[in-house]
């Protein structure tokens, strides 16, 4: 790198420290989870699954833009001027309960007197990567929050702990950035191209429109990357693969997968030779004879038995064993029969 370059890579990298510092006074939601990209042949075939790495220049720029998006929220609020915040209220109660639930399962503790803030969520999973369950109590946190959308209404961001949070400046251009760049040509007279008086009058509805079409095109990345993940995986029926318990419903399991992140389900009808009770507090399938337990966040090896790449579906079979237990008493008074409800049903991807 030339010197003139290194130097100014070099003093961004100092502003940058400064701000990494105030973030970590900020106390912000801490949620890092891998983040996987599918990888193609040059004829669009899927040949492999890999995690995004994460460097410090990736850090700085987003630092740097979260930055940006306070100064022009808080630049259009001084100015008096009508735009779109980026808001992500606090998590309801009712989803705190259940994490507050779930927790001490895992030999973790959360006092329900204690105010849900993005630093007491922090806490619990750094308490969880001591236990190498980092990945399964960032997964129960991000699932107690709240989804962030557009509103004219300025509530605040809880996750970045920001009073003041606007979409201005991003990688990826989005519509929101551009209903603030109009609004700060409006109100620093900064020429044509500002919000016209129509499009003030429909800030709301058009916050309504690009949170839906948010949502929208979020599923549909997550349904083509299931898709593209089931058909690389189509040719390799009766493999074994290492995972970890996502998700437990009375249905079965769903698994996701170490190497490649897929998700797929194991149908509590294939478990073993008893029938499996669904606990709701402790996330769990108990064997209703002998009390042994499939439980969230646990390790397991499956065998891959279905894949379906139209509906980016996966079925696996469970070759661990269930850990010793007891069926609880309050369980014990409704033992199920053995799951006939779900006898022959395929199941797609478990949406959170």
């Amino acid at each position: 790198v030339a010197k003139p370059v290194a130097d100014i890579l070099a003093d961004i990298f100092k502003a940058y420290e400064t701000l990494r510092a105030a973030r970590a006074r900020r106390a912000p939601l801490e949620i890092n989870m891998p983040e996987r990209k599918v990888k193609f042949d040059p004829k669009g075939r899927v040949i492999g699954i890999e995690v995004k790495e994460r460097f410090d220049a990736h850090k700085l720029v987003e630092e740097f833009m979260i930055q940006a998006n306070v100064a022009a929220a808080q630049a259009l609020e001084r100015a008096g001027e009508p735009l779109i915040y980026r808001v992500h209220e606090p998590p309801e109660m009712e989803r705190v309960q259940g994490l507050s639930d779930f927790l001490p399962a895992i030999d973790l503790k959360w006092a329900m007197g204690q105010r849900a803030t993005p630093k007491r969520f922090n806490r619990s999973i750094e308490q969880a990567r001591e236990k190498d369950l980092e990945e399964t109590v960032s997964m129960s946190v991000l699932r107690t929050q709240m989804k962030a959308f557009y509103t004219p209404k300025n509530k605040g961001h809880f996750g970045l702990n920001l009073t003041h949070y606007a979409h201005f400046t991003s990688p990826i251009r989005r519509y929101a950035d551009l209903v603030v760049h109009r609004a700060l040509v409006k109100a620093f007279d900064l020429g044509d191209g500002g919000t016209s008086a129509e499009e003030l009058t429909r800030l709301k509805e058009i916050s309504e429109h690009i949170s839906s079409t948010e949502r929208s095109a979020m599923a549909a990345e997550r349904d083509a990357k299931d898709r593209y993940i089931a058909a690389y995986l189509s040719d390799q029926i009766g493999a074994t693969f290492k995972g970890r318990i996502t998700g437990v419903t009375r249905a079965g399991l769903f698994i996701g997968l170490d190497e490649t992140g897929a998700d797929g389900f194991v149908p509590a009808r294939t478990i073993g030779s008893e029938r499996f009770v669904f606990d709701e507090k402790s996330k769990s399938l108990i064997g209703a004879d002998t009390g042994g337990t499939y439980h969230f966040g646990r390790r397991v090896e499956v065998k891959l038995t279905e894949a379906m790449p139209l509906q980016g579906g996966l079925i696996f079979e469970i070759l661990t064993k269930p850990e010793k237990g007891t069926l609880p008493k309050h369980l014990a008074k409704r033992r199920p029969h053995r799951n006939s409800g779900h006898k022959g049903r395929k199941h797609k991807r478990h949406r959170r």
